[in-house]
């Protein structure tokens, strides 16, 4: 099985990085220097790169990075991706002999138009869509897809981990007690964020049962959520419209 290292970039990005043996592929590279700083350190080959989505922090380390290794570029066919070699659209199947298991291709729009998320083995790179108690922003796409895309991702087996793109556990965790203060769980992941983060450790991978249990966007259908989103304009208590109320307060909140 491969081991799958985080790497922080800019503020608050994570890229990751799966290696097995001397091989290595990375997910959404926005900057080329502290990957090719973990290559370098673990004397890696860098065989192929996944990416979610076209925004710069997701793909503009890729060029530098392929000035030094011949990788592969997998990554949405409807979106103008760097040196993209294999476009995808979702629903392929991958097989990179750098993990030696296949990769699952999500399609996931809602963030932005051709967004994808791969799932290796019990490992889901979600990008921008996911996050950890949270969801990304609708810039492309509409709320209906973003919901869609969400679903999908939430119907994977519990033991799933998490690998969203950025560290925003925290305030994700402060818009989730917003919105459904009556949930123990919830409150008890705070509490377990907050240690982490005053130790400087990641949040992430977040497990998906773990979101289901506290993450609103992924709990539309439950009472105290249906009722915080009513309050806050839901057009109707159709879970799709209780995700649209929920992600405009929060774009605000």
């Amino acid at each position: 099985m491969f081991e799958v290292i985080g790497i922080p970039a800019f503020k608050d990005n994570y890229i990751w990085l799966l290696r097995k043996g001397a091989a290595a592929v990375v997910v959404d590279p926005g900057d080329a220097a502290p990957v090719l700083d973990v290559l370098q350190q673990e004397k890696l080959s860098l065989e192929a790169i996944l990416v979610t989505h076209h925004h710069q922090d997701h793909q503009g380390g890729i060029p530098s990075l392929l000035s030094h290794f011949a990788a592969e570029v997998y990554g949405p066919a409807t979106e103008s991706i760097t040196a993209l070699t294999h476009p995808l659209r979702g629903g392929e199947v991958l097989t990179l002999p750098a993990l030696g298991c296949p990769v699952r291709v999500m399609s996931t729009p809602g963030h932005t138009a051709g967004h994808l998320a791969y799932l290796a083995s019990d490992a889901l790179f979600c990008g921008d869509t996911l996050f950890s108690a949270g969801c990304g922003r609708v810039f492309e796409g509409t709320p209906l897809q973003m919901w869609n895309s969400l679903s999908l991702l939430s119907a994977l087996p519990d033991g799933t981990r998490v690998f969203c793109a950025h560290e925003y556990t925290e305030a994700n965790l402060r818009f989730a007690m917003a919105v459904e203060p009556g949930n123990r769980f919830l409150r008890d992941r705070v509490d377990e964020v907050a240690v982490l983060r005053a130790k400087g450790q990641p949040s992430v991978p977040s497990f998906l049962a773990l979101e289901r249990a506290t993450n609103p966007f992924l709990r539309c259908n439950v009472p105290e959520v249906v009722e915080s989103a009513r309050q806050h304009g839901a057009a109707s208590l159709e879970s799709a419209d209780v995700f649209a109320a929920l992600r405009g307060w929060k774009n605000s909140f």
